[in-house]
């Protein structure tokens, strides 16, 4: 048992949870605006969600991340490692605009992670930009880059489904701003800082109206559509509902990571039921 658990904080520590919610956001894309995402693009956004991730996580101090002494943060640099030559072998296959779309995600990246501010301070640390950037580099890859290798184009219904995707992202903060509510830094200024827990509880259930209510602004919504995103929205209204200042290890770091799977489960059997 000892082994499972060792490989399960593995699995969710070195980012392979959060970047499988990102990989199965991207295949949501393709099946909503019924695109063709070359499967390059698809092993990139996975592998190089990894190697993101835990470069965000375990190295906004350039120095801390390559001096690592930690065995098991050591580990996970070295399978952060393979992760980004596997991505940056498949940056070969993909089109001009795609790449031209990553440099901007990557930039707004590294000034999300790197000390490029005065202080040695970055744009995490800016009070409440923290939620924003994440949430549009996630609406940026998984909406944005798919649509750039096929269509090339940014129609209305693309751009609905970008704030929608952008919506999706900030709920699912909301139960990590919640749970880090205890150690962030008030210079922060996260939003249950400064609205308090019921209120960025209450934050959240507007989004969730919004992010559900965008759905009938599209052009070609249809009824497979619409009952997907009920129940991803109820859904969302539970989990934020349930969601408190003391959550257990795996509630958000597991089960909330989980949801863009669960979507995109939802979504791949609605398509078989309607078949």
């Amino acid at each position: 048992m000892t082994v499972i658990k060792k490989i399960f904080d593995f699995y969710l520590d070195a980012s392979i949870h959060v970047s499988l919610g990102i990989f199965s956001l991207a295949h949501v894309t393709a099946l909503t605006l019924n695109i063709n995402v070359p499967k390059e693009l698809y092993f990139f956004i996975f592998f190089g969600s990894i190697a993101c991730y835990n470069f965000v996580k375990f190295g906004v101090e350039a120095e801390k991340y390559f001096l690592v002494t930690n065995t098991y943060q050591k580990n996970i640099q070295f399978f952060s490692l393979g992760c980004l030559l596997v991505a940056g072998y498949q940056l070969l296959f993909l089109s001009e605009r795609v790449f031209f779309g990553l440099l901007i995600l990557a930039a707004i990246t590294g000034l999300y992670a790197l000390p490029v501010l005065p202080k040695h301070k970055n744009f995490r640390s800016l009070s409440g930009l923290k939620i924003l950037i994440v949430a549009a580099v996630w609406a940026g890859t998984t909406v944005i880059l798919p649509v750039l290798s096929e269509l090339g184009a940014i129609t209305w219904n693309v751009k609905v489904e970008t704030v929608q995707r952008f919506l999706f992202v900030l709920i699912l903060l909301v139960p990590f701003e919640i749970r880090d509510l205890k150690y962030d830094s008030l210079v922060l200024k996260t939003l249950p800082q400064r609205v308090g827990v019921k209120g960025a509880k209450n934050i959240g259930y507007g989004w969730i109206v919004l992010f559900y209510a965008a759905t009938f602004l599209k052009t070609d919504f249809n009824i497979q559509h619409i009952v997907v995103k009920t129940l991803l929205s109820l859904f969302l209204v539970i989990v934020v509902y349930n969601t408190k200042k003391d959550q257990g290890k795996y509630f958000s770091s597991f089960w909330v990571e989980a949801i863009p799977l669960l979507w995109w489960l939802m979504f791949v059997i609605s398509l078989k039921l309607t078949i």
